[in-house]
């Protein structure tokens, strides 16, 4: 998981774009967007941090940033 590729998917793409990349990585085919990461695993791991965030933006009215630190704390309490 590399933040920076969360990120620019955050800042750069829409919920319907990342959940037609979630399907197509899922279909073993390449996104129509960009998604950063070295193999399939890690560009499916993207988009869906991706989607989370975005659905908390809107789910809470939140900022993106803040989205995105709760995102890792998340992942970093639950690997701990």
């Amino acid at each position: 998981m590399k933040i920076p590729a969360i990120k620019k998917l955050v800042e750069t793409a829409n919920l319907s774009e990342l959940k037609t990349a979630e399907a197509a990585l899922l279909e073993e085919l390449t996104p129509a967007i960009e998604v950063g990461g070295e193999d399939e695993g890690e560009q499916l791991t993207h988009v869906l941090a991706a989607i989370y965030i975005l659905e908390e933006v809107e789910a809470k009215q939140i900022d993106v940033k803040v989205a995105l630190r709760d995102y890792i704390g998340r992942v970093r309490s639950s690997i701990t």
